[in-house]
């Protein structure tokens, strides 16, 4: 069978998806199929000239707002580049962004088109303070859900829990299926250490979505109670500025280090101890599952796909959102006691190895790809 695998943003590119796609084709590949990657590159922007229609809603009366245009000229650019690039067809194509999957299908109205929706691009940009409930981008965005039941073969999600979240914007809820994300676990190497002091590390874009200030107030707290500690932060975004100064004022700058975007952190997580992100929501939190794999103790937040992966107490802990307390407490506990954060760290990767595996991903790819492929 030959399969394209369409992203949004290129295999290089920062993120969960973006790392695991190539690993899926390879995969395949070894095993006898035809798949190849395709991608927008970042130097296309603004090529694309031709009208956009969508069946299901006028987009046009949201033009003029700076996002819904920003989305709309992404989707002709990716139609553009699609026409001058692709000069073959395919049996299906697997799409990983709405853009991608919605332009795509544009482009071959016959091939069987799926999607993966890996996240909400609504829920960062409320998260992260960029648009208002409500307001025009919201109902443009998840306007694009409906399109998709409308004009697409399959939707796919990530969790249940986001999978609930979509529900509430399609007709027939029953069509979108779950395959959790799944990681190569030779890319994931623990490595037996023993840190005199505990390790903190958070991997993440800077932004305000993923709750960081929150784990400065809690990791201060944790230093006005006397334990020791370092936190890494792994990543960079626009919040990045606000929280170095932020760690300067709560008399933390010592005790942080701030690295900036690492391509591949997987291979850095290992030597460290504790894995910690207070995010505010997750579709499914690759991270946390990359983290398990490389032997992390878990700190997380009761949201979305997280919360899906941790069983409080068992491999990990979960704490509220915004609750820079009871996050400081469940850090204690593991920065204290490091026979308890082994214990939570290997029932983790217990957990990520039996549920997150590649192998198992790629059986429920295939099994959708019988069924919608020529």
């Amino acid at each position: 069978m030959n399969i394209l695998q369409a992203l949004f943003f290129p295999p290089e590119q920062p993120g969960g998806v973006s790392s695991m796609v190539p690993y899926i084709t390879e995969k395949f590949n070894k095993r006898g199929w035809d798949m190849e990657l395709f991608s927008l590159p970042r130097r296309v922007r603004g090529k694309g000239t031709e009208p956009v229609t969508f069946n299901t809603f006028d987009w046009t009366r949201y033009a003029g707002n700076p996002i819904v245009d920003k989305y709309i000229q992404t989707y002709k650019d990716y139609v553009w580049w699609t026409k001058l690039r692709i000069r073959k067809s395919y049996d299906l194509i697997h799409a990983h962004h709405p853009i991608a999957a919605l332009a795509i299908k544009e482009v071959f109205p016959d091939t069987a088109v799926i999607v993966t929706v890996h996240s909400s691009y609504e829920g960062e940009l409320l998260l992260n303070g960029k648009i208002e409930g409500g307001g025009p981008e919201q109902l443009f965005l998840t306007s694009i859900y409906g399109e998709m039941e409308a004009r697409l073969d399959q939707i796919l999600t990530v969790s249940n829990s986001f999978k609930g979240y979509i529900s509430e914007f399609i007709q027939d809820p029953d069509r979108i299926g779950v395959i959790p994300n799944g990681y190569d676990e030779k890319r994931f190497r623990p490595i037996s250490h023993e840190n005199e002091v505990a390790q903190l590390i958070t991997v993440c874009r800077l932004v305000p979505a993923k709750g960081l200030e929150t784990l400065l107030q809690a990791c201060a707290m944790l230093k006005e109670r006397g334990h020791p500690f370092v936190l890494h932060i792994i990543g960079d975004g626009p919040s990045r500025t606000e929280l170095e100064e932020l760690a300067k004022e709560m008399n933390l700058y010592e005790e942080i280090i701030f690295y900036g975007y690492m391509l591949h952190p997987e291979e850095f997580m290992p030597f460290f101890d504790i894995f910690v992100l207070p995010s505010k929501a997750e579709a499914f939190g690759s991270v946390f599952a990359e983290a398990a794999l490389c032997l992390l103790a878990l700190v997380g937040t009761n949201v979305g796909g997280v919360a899906e992966q941790i069983e409080n107490g068992r491999n990990g802990l979960l704490v509220e959102s915004g609750d820079a307390p009871a996050l400081s407490q469940a850090l204690e506990k593991v920065v204290v006691d490091p026979t308890y954060r082994y214990q939570l760290a290997r029932a983790a990767s217990e957990k990520a190895k039996k549920s997150y595996s590649l192998n198992r991903v790629i059986r429920q790819l295939r099994g959708v790809y019988e069924r919608y492929g020529k």
